[in-house]
């Protein structure tokens, strides 16, 4: 039985073999200049995939590049969140924070996301994803190591300062990597796999905080808990120059073949898998258009109410007369909340192919609860928390943002500097959310809650503008395609749940598709499609 087994692995083996030794070459000098890189791989050939090709490499991509995303996700977002259990725990107290000096705290790491990020843009189409990353993760692991050893306000500031430095490419880098390694279809529930430990890292930290807070040692509480999140990131760094590979065409996980049956389930995408030159026009029509600064808006808005919570969330619930444990472990039901959220809304956005309409339905949760919190007397818990948990509605919708955006972006250095000024506005909002909440104004918060109510509010008038804008784009395109001689509508395939060749799509004249990895715009490739 054994004997058999082996000769039908070598028979396999030699099959691939010979597949392999029949994929034609292309002259990279017949490519052009700046194409990308999986160009020189895959030429002008139309690589034979099946949809039971298809699953079998996502699962291996999934294994390989997702799960590698969701760990060092999970641990971004908790090294940022422990400094809302800090204080908690005593931080203000022990290291004499007065007035809105933890305020400036929380809001240095965002300030230093902004002076870092027109970097951030250049390393990330330069630098290869495997060092680039890790290097990221021993940046801020080690900072955040470092805040258990402050004594002063101008440590706090100085450790949090380096901490956010290498926090500031990593959502615009997991980003740009969903992008190079899924299907326009998948891409929703990837960004929702680790955007979703936003709500794990939550549960977490509230548990592991009152867990440490428990101990009473020599170490302060919140400076154990510094230390214990600090050193699991240190930690996870040479495991991550280990794991990651740093795209399709030097895959480790994948044969010569699946590299070009990897590359082909992507074309219909038409946003390409990267270049590692950056190009300066690409980079000056992203500032140019209106597409972009509108998601710059999503970005600002949402996370104004999103530093709210992570820094002031924990104080907030502490105001309903809670003492330090069982406001920490009130927090648990709020993690539970955002995965509750996540999953389902990228699940739906996923399943109608339309993210716009389920981003609206998320915002409207969160209007309501900042509403509830501004009108509810102090004496009615039950309701007081029913509207703080409404608040991590607002976590379902950076996943459907981002998954939205990366939807709608072609060209690597375009890709790379919207996704930094997206992380732009993640910051500002990170920097204003906590300024506008002030220990005077504990423990109703009235007039942060009211600046939170109207932000909410613009959010939804500028999704329904990026909707209009999109919609005109594509009309757009439609006519420049007739100019062109192709046909004005075009099935946009990367969206389909399941897997068809593109050769299916333009009826085998073989005009469509081709542009797909020339490393071109969305605006530049009259072939692309804006999905809503």
């Amino acid at each position: 039985m054994s004997s058999i087994t082996k000769a039908e692995e070598g028979a396999t083996q030699q099959h691939a073999e010979d597949v392999e030794s029949q994929i034609m070459k292309p002259d990279p000098q017949a490519l052009g200049h700046g194409v990308d890189r999986v160009a020189q791989m895959i030429g002008s050939q139309h690589i034979e995939l099946t949809e039971e090709d298809n699953k079998r490499l996502r699962r291996k991509t999934d294994k390989h590049i997702l799960s590698v995303l969701v760990w060092v996700y999970f641990l971004q977002i908790l090294d940022k969140s422990v400094l809302g259990y800090g204080a908690v725990w005593g931080l203000r107290e022990d290291t004499n924070l007065t007035g809105n000096e933890y305020s400036m705290v929380s809001s240095m790491a965002p300030i230093a996301q902004l002076a870092w990020l027109p970097f951030s843009s250049w390393l990330m189409v330069r630098v290869p994803h495997r060092i680039f990353m890790a290097g990221l993760v021993f940046g801020w692991g080690t900072a955040q190591t470092c805040m258990a050893a402050c004594n002063s306000y101008s440590g706090l500031l100085a450790t949090r300062f380096f901490l956010g430095l290498f926090e500031a490419a990593c959502l615009p880098l997991f980003s740009v990597m969903t992008s190079q390694w899924y299907r326009r279809a998948e891409q929703p529930m990837r960004v929702a796999c680790w955007y979703g430990t936003n709500g794990l890292s939550t549960m977490f930290a509230a548990a592991v905080s009152f867990g440490l807070g428990q101990i009473n040692g020599a170490l302060a509480s919140w400076r154990i808990l510094f230390l214990f999140v600090g050193l699991m990131t240190v930690a996870t760094s040479p495991f991550v120059y280990w794991l990651v590979d740093n795209d399709i065409p030097s895959a480790r996980f994948l044969t010569e073949h699946e590299k070009l049956q990897v590359i082909e389930r992507l074309r219909a995408n038409q946003t390409g898998t990267g270049s590692r030159e950056f190009k300066w026009p690409q980079a000056f029509e992203a500032l140019i258009e209106p597409k972009t600064w509108l998601f710059v808006g999503m970005a600002m808005c949402l996370n104004v109410t999103a530093a709210v919570t992570n820094t002031f969330g924990p104080i907030i619930v502490g105001g309903f007369g809670f003492d330090k444990g069982v406001t920490s472990l009130l927090n648990i039901p709020f993690g539970a909340v955002q995965l509750l959220v996540i999953f389902p809304a990228s699940y739906l956005a996923h399943r109608y192919r339309i993210k716009s309409a389920f981003l609206i339905a998320v915002m409207l949760p969160v209007l309501a609860g900042a509403i509830m919190l501004y009108k509810l007397n102090r004496d009615y818990i039950p309701p007081l928390l029913a509207a703080y948990y409404m608040l991590a509605f607002l976590f379902g919708g950076n996943p459907l943002i981002v998954s939205w955006m990366i939807s709608n972006i072609g060209g690597t250095t375009k890709k790379s500097i919207i996704m930094s000024l997206y992380n732009i506005g993640v910051s500002a909002g990170n920097i204003v959310g906590p300024l506008l909440f002030s220990s005077k104004d504990a423990p109703r918060y009235e007039p942060g809650l009211t600046k939170t109510m109207g932000i909410t509010g613009a959010m939804i008038g500028i999704i329904i503008l990026q909707l209009v804008n999109l919609i005109f784009l594509n009309k757009m395109q439609e006519r420049k395609r007739v100019r062109n001689g192709k046909p004005a509508k075009i099935h946009d395939l990367s969206m389909e749940h399941h897997y068809a060749a593109n050769l299916e799509d333009d009826g085998g004249d073989g005009q469509l598709g081709g542009n797909a990895f020339k490393d071109l715009t969305d605006s530049k490739n009259d072939e692309f499609v804006y999905v809503y």
